[in-house]
């Protein structure tokens, strides 16, 4: 019985430590934005473009946690990257700044609102090696845009832009 409850309270113990997050939650923020949009349905004016060929068009998104997954998957909140970004706070700016340029995830701006919400989050994602280079600028806006800008560089293949900007219609 002793053994049952030493291992149960070590198994909380463990849980409630991997909640607490060293910088801004930029996966649970998504998500939540993703299921508050879920909800509200809002109408977007979306346009997609691939080398300066655009498309645009209204549409309802049927899946805002795909839509956002760029966004997501640039969560900094991992345990073996505790120290590996640089936090600067500037009166409502808060800026995070990779001090490795092996990084993924190379910097996070955060602007907050004068009420303490959320007004705007850029994130500079990059990735490289022999075969390619990918840049990603993300832009949020609650409840107004949101864009990605990707600038690809593929060996044998060539350059490839990608941007994709949509604008909340019914706000």
């Amino acid at each position: 019985m002793f053994l049952l409850v030493f291992f149960a309270a070590c198994s909380s113990k463990e849980n409630s430590s991997n909640t607490t997050k060293t910088y801004f939650d930029i996966q649970g923020y998504f998500e939540n934005e993703a299921a508050r949009l879920q909800q509200k349905k809002p109408l977007v004016e979306k346009s997609v473009s691939q080398n300066n060929q655009p498309e645009k068009k209204d549409i309802k998104i049927a899946d805002w946690k795909t839509e956002f997954e760029l966004f997501t998957e640039s969560d900094i909140n991992k345990p073996a990257w505790k120290n590996s970004y640089r936090l600067i706070k500037k009166g409502t700016i808060t800026e995070l700044i990779s001090k490795d340029e092996n990084l993924k995830t190379q910097k996070i701006i955060i602007r907050k609102g004068e009420k303490g919400n959320i007004a705007h989050i850029f994130i500079l994602n990059k990735v490289s090696n022999s075969l390619y280079s990918t840049t990603e600028e993300l832009n949020y806006f609650p409840d107004s845009l949101y864009s990605i800008i990707k600038n690809q560089d593929v060996q044998f293949i060539g350059k490839n832009r990608y941007t994709i900007s949509a604008k909340f219609k019914n706000y």
